[in-house]
């Protein structure tokens, strides 16, 4: 079966008229009904007989919201998105006063073994294709009612965005593109763990997003407990690729560092962090750990935390906390889909 949602308008246009002999004004009628994701059987104003011939050889709807989960406190809401296959994955979107965010997943599963994220536990399934990075943003958008409901993306979810190089760029072209939902790129944030190579690959690309490193120790001994990645890619290359991504697009880096009680939280780390980070164009977000019950560890104290912070405000970096959300919906990735795996399968 072909996925649509995987394609540009252009490449829809060719795709039909070889496939089904369609006139280009066709596949620009079918891509619209794409963009608003909706069946085949829902495209009102293309011929029956196209619409079930469609039907047969394609896929029009890359991922469907199965489970929706709204948090009593901020109104969070957190999405288990189940793709063409079967397979399931997870989003979370968030409401700011500048618009709306959704967290999006690239992997089902993942390979980068961190030991504080649920995504990892039962290793990488397979990549998602762009038309299914996409589809999350559709089936929300959709739930909205208008084009333009999600207004910013996060390739924070589930799998490590650079480790899908390829399908995760040409999903930053399809939701940029004008003809198409029209997310402009200083909207969308890609966080990786730091797969070195795949940084200095999307800065010599002309997508230039807002990049987010997710470094959480600043210590390679260290950091190879919790982040197995450090083995093939030290701190300090990690950070010199993320210098080259800002002097190659301007953009401001941001690094994420979750507080782990007793492992990352101390004024030595404060002051290596700070050292990794001067003379660069970044800003920290500190993060309060969203436990999993699996990896056993366990999250700095909220006095611990401040602590931290005035330790980096001392040194001069700049930083703030970063608000949590949805922590009574099961925010952190991975958590809701191994629930619905275990009754599924139960």
């Amino acid at each position: 079966m072909i996925l649509l949602q995987d394609m540009t308008q252009a490449e829809l246009t060719t795709f039909l008229t070889a496939e089904f002999g369609t006139k280009p004004f066709v596949a620009k009628q079918v891509y619209g009904w794409l963009c608003k994701s909706v069946e085949f059987d829902e495209m009102t104003n293309l011929p029956k007989s196209l619409r079930a011939r469609l039907q047969e050889k394609c896929v029009a709807v890359a991922a469907k919201i199965v489970r929706t989960l709204t948090s009593k406190i901020d109104g969070t809401q957190k999405f288990l998105f189940e793709l063409w296959d079967g397979n399931v994955v997870e989003g979370v979107l968030m409401s700011y006063k500048y618009g709306n965010t959704l967290c999006v997943s690239s992997q089902v599963g993942c390979r980068m073994g961190c030991k504080f994220c649920a995504s990892t536990l039962g290793g990488l399934v397979r990549n998602l294709s762009a038309g299914e990075i996409l589809g999350q943003v559709l089936a929300v958008n959709a739930l909205g009612n208008g084009d333009r409901y999600v207004t910013n993306v996060v390739l924070m979810g589930s799998g490590e965005p650079l480790d899908n190089f390829d399908n995760v760029t040409k999903f930053l072209r399809l939701a940029s593109c004008p003809e198409g939902i029209n997310i402009s790129l200083r909207n969308i944030s890609l966080s990786t763990c730091g797969v070195v190579p795949n940084i200095i690959k999307l800065a010599d690309s002309d997508l230039h997003v807002t990049l987010t490193l997710s470094l959480h120790n600043p210590d390679n001994d260290e950091r190879k407990n919790i982040m197995p990645v450090t083995n093939a890619y030290s701190v300090e290359d990690a950070i010199a690729a993320c210098k080259y991504y800002f002097e190659k697009t301007g953009r401001r880096i941001i690094v994420e560092y979750t507080l782990i009680d007793g492992q990352n939280d101390s004024y030595a780390h404060a002051l290596k962090l700070a050292s990794l980070l001067r003379g660069m164009s970044a800003h920290v977000n500190v993060i309060a750990l969203n436990p999993v019950k699996e990896s056993g560890l366990k999250g700095t104290s909220e006095k611990g935390l401040k602590r931290f912070l005035s330790y980096l405000e001392k040194l001069g970096v700049s930083a703030t906390r970063r608000r949590t959300m949805g922590q009574d919906i099961e925010g952190a990735c991975g958590q809701l889909r191994r629930r619905y795996l275990e009754e599924r399968y139960d």
